[in-house]
């Protein structure tokens, strides 16, 4: 007759529940690719998995229980491990290092080129655990784990025949049963611990989509603890949203099929963190699914490193397109202006056609504008570094900008004690800030608050993701406002040329590329943090300078030629560019020869001593471009005065610039400008 009373546990069947779960805990930690190893108080090993042995290629016969530290340490220094040196003495050192159980993250490159991240956490009552990741094949991980995922489904095999077998093993054994358990309690208690501190999300998920055990890795990654995890559906856990993406991936593993897969969350501080996964079913005696092992690892760092190389790559197709562009713009814009410039000059008294002309410079000339800034945001515009007190330069951005900035906006700033030098450009840098500080005008219709912010930075590692910086010391520069904010596709494309958000007339949509380009150009890094309704803060980092002021220096301007008649040599393909010029150079009073290639020009200044002066394009056909041609004819005639133009920076060379003493005159340019070049005077 039933009493009522609960059917008591046997010793037997709680020796057997906790034996299964020592083992299904041993099973998950071998899933793990990651190598482990745990050392007590006196350095002995008591608990490692296989990835240790085979990332180490440590022999088989020192994975036993006690085997001392140091004999790991001296299998290493015997086969060259460390480098040369004594052994003894590297066995020592790192023996005496290990006694301190100190925590310590290093990485060690093997003598094969192998580099291994070493992160070693100390235990409770001394001993430590330490984890070891091959960090060399990040690059290749989807192959990997591929075939780990395979050895994964074979362990788990084998795990479970090893639990059936041990089962009908611990029947017979009664006599022990409270000392093993004992044991088995311990064991248990020091591999949670284990778990809880690899830095890996593990879990194990039943067939009806219940937790039945979570890592404290894993109940952090989802926001909870590993309380409120167990016990709970993976709808209830991940969210109906997430969940809906998710489900077809645990269906395959409720089918019995291993399956890998990446996905994302937004954690509750709002930020996207991404994840991969791999489910691995456990299979029972009866060949149904009894649940699944659920192993995750956190690549937010790597998918932002992609997606910060993928928009670098596509900003350099972009620059690399916006140069070429420029280069021909220039020729076109050399010829409007010329012609334009010309008949302004000839007619300045015909009011009715200036009315016509004088818009048409006017455009002209804004055209250059964007062609300039299209140069800036390529990095192929001619820079003049320096080094700058950015302070006393902010100081007097923002004494301009109170006066043409709405009142309703408020101006502060944060500047350091003593002066701050970065080595940039300070024309450019200035027209950058002015450019961020107009953008933040717009983005507070209503008034608001506008911040620049000046501190030193030293980036002593090369950054990842969104931080590719060499190391080094650095001025970060912050502009920040409280407007409308940007939200996350404004914010992907906020760099691109033409890109924006304004209205029609509102702008070029160059002003972000263009502090893109120079930022770049300069050895810095720009980087934007922006929340919808929050505001953006645009983030500079340029190259710090030296407090000692920047040295004048000229090159030496070898004899030039006077507007009295003489000779110039124009040397140019494009005849519409060609005859502007020669129109330039007639009235300025120089009789000119004209030349449409190198090879001709040579033979020009081998024949005709009058020549005085040369006017050549950088870039010709006919194999002789301006800079040999400069070079060529300074060797047959030595003071002969050479005058380069160009249609894009790119076109000239920093080298030859500096040996041949020209500085090349960028088109278009005005008839001024271009008798200067020819002489510069006293």
């Amino acid at each position: 007759m039933d009493s009522g009373k609960p059917t008591p546990v046997s010793d037997e069947e709680g020796f057997s529940a906790a034996l299964e779960r020592h083992e299904l805990l041993y099973a998950g930690l071998d899933l793990i690719d990651q190598g482990l190893t745990v050392f007590d108080a006196n350095l002995r090993l008591v608990a490692w998995n296989q990835a240790f042995l085979d990332l180490l290629e440590f022999p088989d016969e020192l994975a036993r229980l006690g085997t001392p530290f140091e004999a790991f340490i001296r299998h290493n220094a015997e086969r060259g491990e460390y480098g040369p040196g004594d052994i003894e003495q590297q066995v020592t050192e790192r023996v005496e290092v290990a006694r301190q159980f100190l925590p310590h993250t290093m990485e060690r490159v093997r003598p094969d080129g192998q580099v291994l991240k070493v992160h070693g956490v100390p235990l409770p009552g001394k001993g430590f655990i330490t984890i070891y990741t091959d960090i060399t094949t990040q690059r290749n991980y989807e192959r990997l784990i591929e075939n780990e995922n395979a050895e994964l489904d074979r362990r788990v095999r084998e795990r479970t025949a090893e639990l059936e077998g041990a089962n009908a093993g611990l029947r017979k054994a009664k006599a022990n049963l409270d000392l093993v358990a004992a044991d088995l309690r311990l064991s248990e208690a020091r591999l949670r611990l284990i778990t809880d501190t690899v830095p890996a999300f593990i879990a194990y998920i039943d067939r009806h989509l219940v937790y039945r055990f979570a890592n404290k890795g894993y109940a952090d990654w989802t926001g909870r603890t590993k309380e409120t995890v167990i016990g709970q559906t993976v709808e209830t856990v991940m969210g109906a949203e997430l969940f809906q993406t998710l489900q077809p991936h645990l269906r395959k593993a409720q089918a019995g099929q291993q399956v890998g897969y990446e996905y994302s969350r937004v954690r509750a501080d709002g930020r996207t963190v991404y994840a991969r996964s791999t489910l691995v079913p456990e299979i029972g005696a009866d060949g149904q699914v009894m649940g699944f092992f659920s192993l995750s690892l956190d690549i937010t760092e790597q998918v932002l490193a992609q997606n910060a190389l993928l928009r670098a790559q596509k900003m350099e197709a972009v620059g690399e397109l916006a140069g070429g562009l420029a280069h021909d713009f220039n020729n076109l814009l050399t010829v409007v202006l010329g012609n334009l410039a010309a008949l302004q000059e000839k007619h300045a008294h015909a009011t009715a056609l200036m009315e016509y002309v004088d818009p048409a410079i006017q455009a002209a000339r804004r055209g250059v504008e964007v062609i300039r800034q299209l140069l800036t945001f390529s990095r192929q515009q001619p820079l003049e570094p320096q080094s700058i007190e950015v302070g006393r330069l902010v100081l007097n951005l923002t004494r301009l900008l109170r006066s043409s900035l709405p009142s309703t906006i408020s101006i502060t700033t944060q500047l350091p004690e003593e002066p701050l030098f970065a080595f940039a450009d300070p024309h450019q840098l200035e027209n950058a800030l002015l450019n961020l500080a107009l953008n933040a005008r717009d983005a507070m219709p209503d008034g608001g608050r506008l911040r620049i912010e000046i501190a030193p930075e030293s980036i002593l590692a090369i950054g990842v993701g969104e931080r590719p910086l060499a190391p080094g010391d650095y001025v970060r520069i912050t502009v920040r406002d409280n407007g409308c904010g940007m939200d996350g596709a404004t914010l992907a494309r906020a760099f691109e040329p033409f890109f924006t958000t304004k209205r029609f007339d509102g702008g070029s949509g160059l002003g972000l590329s263009m502090v893109y380009g120079f930022v770049e150009q300069s050895h810095g890094m720009v980087h934007i943090e922006s929340t919808i309704g929050a505001g953006t803060a645009v983030i500079l980092y340029l190259p710090a300078g030296s407090p000692a002021p920047a040295g004048e220096h000229s090159l030496a301007c070898p004899a030039i030629c006077s507007a009295s008649g003489e000779l110039v040599l124009l040397v140019e393909d494009e005849a519409e560019v060609r005859k502007i010029i020669r129109m330039q150079l007639v009235d300025l009073g120089y009789a000119v020869l004209e030349a449409d290639n190198g090879v001709e020009a040579l033979a020009m200044i081998e024949q005709v001593e009058e020549i005085a002066c040369v006017v050549s394009d950088v870039v010709m056909p006919g194999g002789v471009s301006g800079w040999q041609l400069a070079e060529r004819a300074r060797r047959l005639r030595p003071g002969l005065h050479v005058v380069l133009i160009s249609g894009n920076a790119q076109d000239s060379a920093a080298g030859l610039s500096a040996e041949l003493g020209i500085d090349p005159l960028y088109k278009p340019f005005s008839k001024e400008q271009l008798a200067l070049a020819i002489h510069p005077g006293p």
